[in-house]
């Protein structure tokens, strides 16, 4: 009796119990792939967006110093930016210039800080300068005697503009760097960026 007893218990407790249809375990693993991917993709697009501030803040930093350097050695610094498209995504590179007797030629002095850079890739790049209605990037490579589109005066002076980052796909603006007359630079994050662009 005993015996039966227990047989009847452990039959009432395999009876009543329940396992994951194969429906439910899809379910279950649909939604992993899911949240895998979705913080795949957050994770990938906040490394590139940390790349792009790193690479704006170093871009106003070399540019306070060339101005700092046109005004010591008395020479007028320049930044030439230029478009690169070889390669799988288009990328936008840009170098430095100073003016010597014989023109316009790469920098003898701190060539570690006036070194060349190549932006990140997925951005679209927009010069604006108020004395010039559009202004274009040189192809690259760039050439050594090439004349800069931005020229920091051995005066501490500097035409006004702007250099905006925007997403390539949307159009976003992302960062935007001005400079004035006086060679003031100010790095606007995107939203501070946008409602300064709506103020003009």
């Amino acid at each position: 009796m005993p015996a039966h007893v227990c047989t009847a218990r452990c039959c009432g407790f395999a009876a009543g119990r329940h396992g994951f249809s194969l429906v439910e375990l899809l379910v279950v693993l649909f939604v992993i792939v899911l949240m895998t991917s979705l913080a795949t993709l957050n994770v990938g697009d906040g490394g590139q967006q940390q790349e792009i501030e790193s690479q704006a803040r170093e871009l106003r930093n070399v540019a306070e110093f060339a101005l700092e350097e046109a005004q010591m050695a008395g020479r007028d610094m320049g930044l030439v930016l230029a478009v690169d498209p070889r390669g799988e995504a288009t990328r936008y590179v840009y170098e430095w210039r100073e003016l010597r007797p014989e023109g316009w030629r790469s920098p003898v002095l701190a060539r570690d800080v006036l070194a060349p850079r190549t932006l990140a890739a997925g951005v679209e790049l927009a010069l604006l300068l108020d004395d010039v209605s559009a202004v274009e990037f040189l192809p690259a490579p760039i050439a050594a005697d090439a004349a800069p589109q931005v020229i920091f005066y051995a005066s501490g002076e500097m035409s006004p503009g702007a250099l905006e980052w925007r997403h390539t796909a949307s159009s976003v603006l992302l960062w935007r760097l001005e400079w004035d007359l006086l060679g003031r630079m100010a790095l606007l994050p995107r939203g501070e960026a946008d409602d300064a662009d709506d103020l003009r």
